[in-house]
């Protein structure tokens, strides 16, 4: 097997697909309110992953000439894998350290 092959497109893949998810997501979306109304470019962060994933399948599947399956499937779970990875490190290191309280009604006086 060619496993350089295989180590290279499956960290390429995953780099290139959630980096760019990644990447509009933070840039678009400075709030909330614009993954509750999401237009084209933010439902195209869903996309984008699984499009690398199946090119880098196709690519090592296109470049080899033994076990061409068995190495396809290695690269598309493995760039899964390191996607998800990417995906959950960013979360954690783009998340807040102590979360926002939310600003506390006035308490109404009594009067009598």
């Amino acid at each position: 097997m060619r496993l350089k092959l295989v180590l290279v497109a499956s960290f390429v893949s995953a780099i290139v697909g959630s980096g760019a998810s990644i990447a509009i997501i933070l840039g678009k979306s400075s709030s909330l309110k614009v993954l509750s109304a999401p237009d084209l470019l933010i439902a195209s962060t869903f996309i984008l992953p699984v499009g690398a994933v199946v090119l880098a399948a196709i690519f090592v599947y296109r470049h080899t000439a033994r076990r061409r399956k068995t190495q396809a499937l290695l690269t598309g779970i493995l760039a899964a894998f390191l996607s998800l990875g990417i995906f959950i490190l960013a979360s954690v290191l783009t998340s807040r350290a102590t979360p926002t309280q939310p600003p506390q009604p006035a308490m109404p006086r009594n009067v009598g």
